[in-house]
């Protein structure tokens, strides 16, 4: 499955939990978001597993990819098209393994160590950053800013997204910085009309 990280779109239950995450989501991707990511640290396993079951049905026809964060029981029972791991996270090799040569599988990065170290012939993208520092996520690393990013984007060798406290008016820094989209939460997530919230991204 195609991949493509213009505008990428994690979930977060709380932020959702008004509208609901299948019509956050479905509004977000009419809006122009290019791939979703289920993220949520809390559910349980068989709970998360039904909500990607319905996001994969929601999705279905879309061309947008359903990655699961961090869970590949997960991606594997809900038969996901791929997997976002961290740092800490299901080991890349392991995520392959399970899920096969089509499935689409990301790393966190925050470092040039961590990129140097990565295993890049098993990934498809890497996500950069944070950027800055955001309350959608308490444990995030060291925001790198947009000149870490550039750092980070210029030397790797993969797709990348960045990640962390982006809005639509960084759209174009991400872009000149040499990443390939943004990943974002409460940018859509929990917004007043998440359509509206989308398709302030992929304005010119």
């Amino acid at each position: 499955m195609r991949c493509d990280l213009s505008l990428y779109l994690v979930t977060d239950a709380a932020l959702c939990a008004k509208a609901g995450l299948e019509a956050t989501v479905e509004a977000a991707v009419k809006g122009g978001v290019t791939l979703v990511q289920l993220r949520d640290k809390h559910a349980s396993d068989e709970s998360m597993i039904a909500q990607a079951q319905r996001l994969k049905a929601l999705l279905a026809g879309t061309g947008v990819p359903l990655i699961i964060n961090d869970r590949l029981n997960v991606a594997v029972a809900s038969q996901a098209d791929g997997l976002h791991v961290g740092q800490s996270d299901t080991a890349v090799l392991e995520a392959r393994q399970a899920l096969g040569p089509q499935a689409i599988i990301g790393l966190s990065i925050n470092t040039l160590e961590q990129l140097h170290n990565a295993p890049v012939a098993l990934l498809d993208y890497v996500g950069l950053g944070p950027v800055f520092a955001t309350v959608s996520k308490q444990d995030h690393a060291q925001p790198i800013g947009f000149d870490g990013l550039a750092t980070l984007a210029s030397a790797c060798p993969l797709p990348s997204v960045a990640i962390g406290g982006l809005k639509a008016q960084h759209a174009t820094q991400v872009r000149a910085a040499g990443a390939n989209g943004l990943a974002v939460i409460s940018a859509i997530c929990g917004q007043p009309d998440p359509y509206q919230a989308a398709l302030a991204f992929r304005a010119p």
